[in-house]
Parts: structure tokens; sequence; C-alpha cells
């Protein structure tokens, strides 16, 4: 399964960007999310889509300002980032989990929140 980022890019604090993620086909879809890493830190969870019902699961820091949603024909997931702060800076990666079980649990048990394949990143760049 091969996942591809697009949208990233350049903007100013306080403006929007939305990223987009295609999965190729390959695996069934338990969920698809969004992680992000700055340099020198951990990758972190962003957001995460639940297939089967479309609910969303979001990190405190983005919670608000974010919304992750699913396309309900083709395999893509979105993350539209909205009032966008400086910290939001980071390479943002899209992840799969194939498990048809996935659900908010696994965010809790690991820090890869229970994904299977990753994304080559996207670049975020917000200014002050």
């Amino acid at each position: 399964v091969q996942l591809q980022a697009s949208g990233g890019g350049s903007v100013q604090a306080g403006g929007s960007l939305r990223l987009a993620c295609v999965a190729s086909p390959g695996s069934s879809i338990g969920a698809m999310g969004w992680f992000r890493q700055v340099p020198g830190k951990e990758r972190e969870f962003v957001a995460a889509v639940r297939w089967s019902s479309g609910e969303a699961y979001y990190a405190g820091s983005v919670q608000g300002r974010f919304i992750a949603s699913k396309d309900n024909v083709e395999r893509i997931v979105y993350l539209q980032m909205n009032s966008l702060k400086p910290e939001d800076t980071a390479v943002y990666y899209c992840a799969l989990a194939y498990s048809l079980h996935w659900g908010p649990y696994f965010l809790r048990q690991s820090k890869s929140a229970g994904m299977d394949y990753w994304g080559k990143g996207t670049q975020v760049t917000v200014s002050s």
C-alpha cells in the first residue's frame, strides 16, 4: 500500500491549508490519520478518521482548528487546517491502519496509534 500526501506549503499565521492523502489499493482501511514531526522531536499524532463511521479524533493541540475527513468513495483522507500557528510548522505524514477493528483505544496504546502504513511527509510552514 502506498500513501501519497499533498497540499503542504507555506502560509502566514492565521491562514489555512488543506492536506490530502490518497491510499493505493491493496488493503482494507480501519482508519487513516495524520501525524507530524519537527526536527529533534518525536513524531506526534494529529488526527485520525475511523473509516467505518467517519468519526474523527484529534490531538488537543489542534482540536477546534483542524478538521479531518474522508472521501466516501475514494481512499482519501483530508486534513483541513485553520487558524494555523507557527508551532504547527512540521512535516506532516499520513498513515493507514488496515485493521477493521481500529478504534480510539489505539490512540492510547502507542504513539503510532495502530497505524501500519506510512506515507512520505509533506512540509507545512507557518510564519508569524
